[in-house]
């Protein structure tokens, strides 16, 4: 057997092995950690956004929900686009949040997909009816038993498809006056990352949001999101955890996979998972 037929060999293979790394689809998770100094209270947080009704395990759901378990999470956040407005049926989404709404205490807020249904009001009532808090412009205090002093979430819709950005802004500078703000750790639950400069401004400890899909494709260590809506080519708010002034925001690259037209790129879906300490 000739060198040349070797080598070649070698790099149809090394070539197979890397596009099968590439496009790997199965879900992965991912942890961070924020310090909170307005409490020793401890939590733990399971962030799920943008699945846009894709299937993990079959119609059980049955990936997405023993994940979720086996981080045994406090609380759990649905960050928007949970449902698909184009082609994905709402039953995968629904399956998996009435079983996660069992067993922990959890929120929802929509995201531009969920914006764009026609019947976005019997959507949130699927929600709430799997045990979960429709967050829409209300500030909710968790209520977890033996777990006191914990932090404020603030969950918004998005209204970014309808409204201007600083309508939103201004909604929720109203709603957080309505509370005692400054005396508690402070999280805003809202689906567009690339407006974190005026979440920062209104004084939030911690932002979390999705919307961006990690940038689609990536080159580890080189490119970390070629493109995301909202933001153009090379977002800068693609997924990851991000400090700007006092405020830490932590970008979800979401669960989307057979829902998106162009296949994710050294992108694997993730679960994020947030120790508050």
């Amino acid at each position: 057997m000739n060198k040349k037929f070797i080598l070649m060999a070698i790099v149809i293979i090394l070539s197979l092995l890397l596009a099968v790394f590439a496009i790997d689809s199965r879900m992965k998770v991912v942890n961070y950690t924020v310090e909170n100094e307005k409490s020793d209270e401890k939590l733990r947080i399971a962030l799920i956004t943008d699945l846009h009704s894709c299937t993990y395990g079959g119609e059980d759901q049955s990936d997405l929900i023993e994940n979720v378990r086996a981080q045994n999470p406090d609380i759990v956040l649905f960050g928007g686009d949970i449902f698909d407005s184009r082609r994905m049926p709402e039953e995968n989404a629904i399956t998996a949040m009435k079983a996660i709404g069992k067993e922990y205490t959890c929120y929802y807020i929509t995201g531009n997909h969920e914006i764009r249904l026609k019947n976005l009001e019997e959507i949130k009532e699927k929600v709430r009816s799997c045990g979960i808090t429709v967050l829409d412009g209300q500030n909710t205090k968790m209520a977890i038993s033996a777990v006191s002093g914990t932090p404020d979430i603030y969950g918004f819709d998005d209204r970014t498809a309808y409204d201007d950005i600083h309508e939103q802004l201004a909604h929720i500078e109203q709603v957080k006056g309505n509370y005692h703000f400054d005396e508690s750790f402070n999280i805003l639950l809202i689906h567009h990352p690339e407006y974190i400069e005026e979440y920062e401004k209104l004084g939030f400890d911690l932002v979390l949001c999705g919307h961006a899909h990690g940038g689609q494709w990536r080159i580890p260590g080189i490119l970390n999101g070629l493109y995301a809506p909202g933001q153009g080519l090379f977002p800068k708010y693609a997924g990851g955890r991000y400090e700007v002034g006092e405020t830490t925001m932590i970008v979800s690259r979401g669960l989307a996979k057979e829902s998106n037209f162009v296949p994710r790129i050294f992108n694997r879906p993730e679960l994020v998972i947030i120790d508050i300490e």
